[in-house]
């Protein structure tokens, strides 16, 4: 009797502790897709999935202290107005291509941008366009060239 109580009280437990295991995880996948949204943009025929950063915090953090991309294509940081916002490779650990866009046109990119270990915030290279952008586009090194990703070029959001 008292093995059949005990086998009760653990599939009990289990249940428990499943739905816990559960509940938690549905948390965490709507956490994480709150605290880092992702977009579809389209590059010619291609679409691409790529985190926004649409807050300060994640604008400053970026892709620094990653080693790499993680689970998206790159990521995309919406700025509020036109600029020529430079790009430094703060806490960065892998090389990346950075493109510049303006209403939905590249307007500059700079190609293979390499990590600077070490070097602390007032000795970052600064990256600049040649031209005022509203967004930029951080994607693993090459993949600007891979996607033939060109100034002039349009990038959407996708559907």
């Amino acid at each position: 009797m008292k093995q059949i109580m005990a086998l009760n009280d653990i599939r009990k437990s289990t249940k428990v502790i499943f739905i816990l295991f559960f509940v938690s995880f549905v948390f965490l996948q709507m956490y994480n897709k709150l605290y880092w949204p992702t977009a579809d943009l389209q590059i010619g025929s291609r679409i691409i999935t790529v985190e926004v950063a649409g807050t300060l915090y994640r604008q400053q953090k970026g892709l620094g202290g990653r080693d790499d991309i993680n689970s998206t294509e790159g990521m995309l940081f919406p700025l509020d107005m036109a600029a020529r916002h430079p790009v430094v490779m703060r806490d960065m650990r892998f090389s990346i291509d950075v493109v510049w866009i303006r209403e939905g046109v590249v307007v500059d990119i700079a190609p293979e941008l390499q990590p600077e270990p070490g070097v602390g915030e007032g000795q970052l290279t600064r990256y600049y366009p040649r031209a005022e952008a509203n967004a930029i586009l951080e994607l693993p090194a090459g993949k600007a060239e891979e996607y033939g990703i060109k100034i002039g070029d349009r990038i959407e959001q996708a559907g």
